[in-house]
């Protein structure tokens, strides 16, 4: 292949890799197979690692969040030593230190990298000279995205979702959809089953000599518990948990994938998007795997399609978007809200409600909460609340193990916030306390009534979701999928006492006193 000017993106190929070039690989490129190690040899190509002391220090991380990534990368360059490169893996000040001292000590004839997965890093990473290959990490480049998405007068998920499934062929019987639906979304949204259920216990791996060293070096004002073997920092623990999903997990996933209950903090779900972040699993790999025991019969066709929906679906749109919006999409905030973080969010211990401490406990233990927790609890809180986008997102990147800038803001702004104003979604995923008693079980121990509005003891939820209904009538007037709610808003014959409600729970939100 014809080399081509730094700093602009080139195609991985069959091609003689350069005497002393660099390949340059992040902390969330940990795939073997990445476009910048495809044609990488020992011996010829030097491996660049760097770990970033701003990176690192320049937030509150979850211990298990930053754990997962140093010891992930740690065990990377290990792996890529013992295959015979030479492995520069340093800890400099910021990204362009390390990138400016590793060209100092070894003056590699170019440095390569595979696309990064945020749109501020791969804008530094042109800025600083580094040729950039096309990312193979999505079944859908995003390049490939705005292509789908040109001249479309409305981006809908399910469009995207059918457009992946005929063109990849997963779940599908000829040009028809595998048991004659594309959809099994109605079926998985049961509520938790009772106490006599026993989800499977994620596997575990014993930390060692190297989990040790990186927690003796985490920044002392990390938060969450320390890290105790759940989530993998290796190739072969990805897949063992994948296996372990597959197995065990997948043919339960989905009637109950929306419940939420207090006696399980993963229920059925894969805990996989770790590993597909990094590049420890890829999508593909995931996706095969689960068709494989739907078409061998163990699992139903639910629980195979609602997993593969979430794959190559929603995750694939996801990313897709947040490259179609970018940089702009940062800033959206349609709504106007100004709003803090509940002060919960800084110190569980600050709120009695039960559903939000739960998912917060869960985030603390694990820094995990899954997606329905993410979105109807902690999410659907702070879009009642009227909380800033950006502090909310912010929040999520550093506390969630699977937090990326590329995942947060998305799901955030658009889906969480309605901040993009129904760019993405059409209507804002609000809910009282009713919905919240329906998909879990926390209300019973709690002291809020869900059925309640106002008074002392009516759930924050419900109260605040008929102001928020208030605050926002005239700009969802033009919203049909919204009409039936405003209409119900008018019927409110206590809605003064309601607001006056409201006022005080956002000021006790405000205290860490709800």
């Amino acid at each position: 292949m014809a080399d081509e000017k730094a700093g602009r993106r080139v195609e991985a190929g069959d091609r003689e890799p350069t005497a002393g070039e660099s390949a340059w690989i992040l902390g969330d490129q940990l795939d073997r197979e990445a476009p910048a190690l495809a044609d990488a040899r020992p011996g010829v190509t030097r491996i660049l690692l760097v770990e970033s002391r701003a990176a690192i220090e320049g937030r509150r991380w979850h211990r298990q969040r930053l754990h997962l990534v140093l010891a992930a990368m740690r065990r990377f360059a290990r792996r890529l030593r013992d295959e015979g490169f030479e492995v520069d893996h340093r800890t400099a000040p910021t990204l362009a230190a390390g990138l400016a001292a590793h060209r100092e000590a070894f003056r590699p004839a170019r440095v390569r990298a595979t696309e990064p997965m945020s749109w501020a890093a791969q804008a530094r990473l042109r800025a600083l000279g580094v040729e950039l290959l096309r990312s193979d990490r999505f079944l859908c480049h995003h390049e490939d995205f705005a292509r789908w998405a040109d001249g479309r007068a409305r981006l809908r998920m399910e469009d995207f979702y059918r457009w992946q499934r005929r063109r990849l062929g997963y779940l599908m019987d000829g040009d028809a959809p595998a048991g004659g639906r594309w959809n099994y979304d109605h079926d998985n949204r049961e509520p938790p089953p009772g106490p006599a259920t026993r989800w499977p216990e994620p596997p575990r791996t014993p930390p060692d000599a190297l989990d040790a060293e990186v927690m003796a070096a985490m920044p002392d004002d990390a938060v969450g518990a320390p890290p105790d073997g759940t989530w993998a920092t290796t190739r072969e623990g990805a897949l063992a948990r994948l296996e372990h999903f597959v197995t065990h997990c997948l043919p339960r996933f989905g009637p109950h994938q929306d419940a939420m209950t207090g006696r399980s903090w993963h229920l059925a779900h894969s805990l996989l998007s770790p590993y597909l972040n990094l590049g420890l699993l890829r999508p593909a790999e995931v996706c095969d795997a689960v068709e494989a025991a739907w078409r061998a019969g163990k699992v139903p066709i639910a629980s195979a399609e609602g997993f593969i929906r979430q794959v190559i679906g929603w995750r694939e749109y996801v990313w897709g978007v947040y490259w179609l919006w970018m940089p702009e999409y940062r800033a959206a905030d349609a709504l106007g809200a100004v709003r803090d973080l509940p002060a919960a969010f800084h110190d569980r211990s600050r709120t009695e409600m039960a559903c939000v401490r739960a998912a917060l406990d869960a985030v603390h233990d694990h820094g995990y909460a899954h997606h329905i927790q993410r979105l109807m609890v902690l999410g659907n809180l702070c879009l009642l609340a009227a909380v800033e986008p950006r502090q909310l997102v912010e929040w999520m990147h550093r506390s969630f193990v699977d937090g990326a800038e590329w995942v947060m803001l998305p799901n955030v702004v658009s889906m969480a916030l309605h901040a993009d104003g129904g760019r993405m979604m059409t209507k804002p995923y609000a809910a009282g306390g009713a919905y919240l008693d329906r998909m879990g079980d926390a209300c019973g121990d709690c002291r809020y009534r869900p059925n309640r509005r106002q008074g002392d003891d009516a759930c924050p939820f419900t109260t605040l979701y008929w102001d928020f209904l208030a605050r926002n009538a005239a700009a969802f007037e033009g919203n049909h999928r919204m009409r039936p709610m405003l209409r119900n808003l008018e019927r409110l014959s206590d809605l003064d006492a309601v607001r006056a409600r409201a006022r005080s729970v956002l000021e006790g939100l405000e205290r860490g006193q709800i």
